[in-house]
């Protein structure tokens, strides 16, 4: 049985979940901002960890993230859990979002939020991570740094992504929407921007 952090109404009848990226918990202040700010729009957050980083949490050192079978059926259980995908959105950041990506369609979720979609690793943009979203059902809402070494606007259009799926832009932001200094923008600003569309796609569904 999973452990859950929940933000926002516990009583609404919808709720976004949210699995943490590759190298961060789910109370990091990337994500403990995101859920904060869509909860206090109204919307109930409800976040996880997958259990390579429980273990992390009870064990008190490192250890590489689960192999992907682990992670997916980690999302298929936290899914059941909470009363099945009709009532859900999913998401996350970077490996939460992209191991969402995977089981949305199966799940019948309401639709998916990706906090920078590790498209690709860094330095190595011939190994996508894309195939499968090129025939997504789900709707879908992307948000990517401009600067994201996992994916750059440059790259991203050129790949063939299904018609459900929404990228937005985050300017000057990297992995994790930071923007640089020389910019004229702060992190605040780019997690409120993050924050502002996130609450958007979900409502508006």
């Amino acid at each position: 049985m999973a452990s859950f952090l929940i933000d926002g109404p516990r009583t609404a009848r919808d709720a976004l979940v949210l699995a943490h990226g590759a190298g961060a918990p789910m109370d990091s202040p990337f994500m403990q901002a995101i859920a904060e700010g869509a909860a206090a729009a109204g919307i109930k957050v409800v976040r996880f960890e997958f259990p390579y980083m429980r273990r992390r949490r009870e064990g008190g050192r490192g250890g590489a993230p689960d192999p992907q079978p682990i992670l997916i059926q980690s999302w298929r259980e936290t899914i059941d859990e909470l009363g099945g995908g009709e009532r859900l959105f999913i998401g996350g950041k970077s490996l939460g979002g992209r191991i969402a990506s995977m089981v949305a369609d199966e799940a019948r979720v309401r639709g998916l939020v990706c906090l920078g979609y590790p498209f690709h690793p860094p330095g190595n943009p011939g190994k996508t991570r894309t195939q499968h979203l090129e025939n997504l059902k789900t709707p879908a809402l992307i948000l990517q740094g401009t600067r994201d070494s996992f994916g750059r606007p440059d790259e991203i259009a050129k790949y063939k992504l299904s018609r459900k799926i929404r990228i937005e832009w985050i300017d000057d932001g990297d992995h994790s929407f930071k923007p640089r200094a020389s910019s004229g923008r702060t992190e605040a600003d780019n997690l409120r921007a993050a924050i502002e569309l996130v609450t958007e796609f979900v409502k508006s569904r």
